[in-house]
């Protein structure tokens, strides 16, 4: 065993927060194809789990309710943004003369595969958080930031997991301050093509989100977020209309605000109260057993 593994911790455990699009304005789109955003988003208390722990040879187990659907998918092991995290991390510290030994990961894959809450990009994010615990490393916020929007634009705001509006391609990033909400998340369980999406949008210079609500009243917020967009959701509705039956049972529910989440097929349903939240979620997987329902709470924010 070397000599990283024996002062490392015995174990490193991160939660890889499901991320909630709340609003989605796509204002642009760069020469190099990268698409311009302002958008508005939340974390979920729940959502994978990862483990690390030092070992004699690098490994990654694949565990949880998708874990099995993850090992399918051909980037399901070699090309899984976890390992392109944590090689990519040893690089930087190699460059730094800082130590790391081999690892064994557990990703418990609690989160439905590419259903545009965060998935392989909250994995990752959370790759370097408890990387960075494991083998003691030290590296300035800009240069951990630079590693992040190398493995992917939602990168960065993952790797903070706090309510954040996000601009540029998802680089400019600014904490806000939101309260916390009972939410339930909805997925019908069907795939939906991103770039198809995109192609989809009848325009691409749509305007940016206005100005945000200074109080932390829920009330407000609701009023705030009503008023904003997910430009995606309109043609995810168009090639999935099961997006748009999930919204409406949402509504039924009497959420105080529903919306899709980043290029679907998940939506969600804010809620004043638990108790309210926890009656849709009930009904919910009542009514649509073969759908992916989480009753959970989103993380509460605050400004710089």
């Amino acid at each position: 065993m070397s000599s990283v593994a024996l002062t490392s911790p015995e174990k490193v455990e991160e939660t890889a927060p499901a991320k909630i699009n709340l609003a989605l304005h796509v204002t642009g789109q760069r020469s190099d194809g990268y698409h311009l955003l302002d958008s508005l988003v939340t974390f979920a208390e729940d959502g994978d789990e990862l483990t690390f722990a030092p070992a004699e040879v690098d490994s990654l187990t694949l565990s949880g309710r998708f874990g099995s659907v993850l090992a399918l998918d051909p980037a399901g092991q070699d090309g899984n943004l976890v390992l392109r995290a944590r090689d990519l991390l040893r690089s930087v510290l190699d460059e730094t003369g800082q130590s790391h030994g081999p690892v064994a990961i557990t990703l418990d894959k609690n989160l439905p595969i590419a259903s545009g809450i965060g998935g392989g990009s909250a994995d990752a994010a959370a790759t370097l958080r408890g990387l960075m615990r494991l083998w003691r490393a030290t590296l300035a916020e800009d240069a951990l930031q630079a590693i992040a929007l190398k493995l992917g634009a939602d990168v960065p705001m993952c790797l903070a997991s706090r309510p954040l509006r996000a601009r540029g391609i998802g680089e400019a990033l600014e904490r806000i301050a939101l309260p916390s909400f009972p939410i339930v998340l909805v997925n019908p369980m069907l795939p939906v093509s991103t770039p198809e999406i995109f192609r989809q949008l009848p325009r691409k210079d749509n305007p940016a989100i206005g100005r945000l609500p200074d109080t932390a009243g829920a009330d407000d917020w609701f009023a705030a977020l009503s008023a904003l967009r997910n430009d995606l959701q309109p043609p995810a509705e168009a090639l999935v209309p099961e997006i748009a039956e999930a919204c409406d049972y949402l509504r039924q529910s009497l959420a105080g605000f529903v919306r899709m989440s980043g290029s679907g097929a998940t939506c969600f349903g804010l809620y004043d109260s638990e108790p309210a939240a926890l009656r849709a979620a009930l009904a919910l997987s009542s009514f649509r057993p073969d759908w992916y329902v989480l009753l959970t709470h989103t993380i509460a924010g605050e400004p710089l």
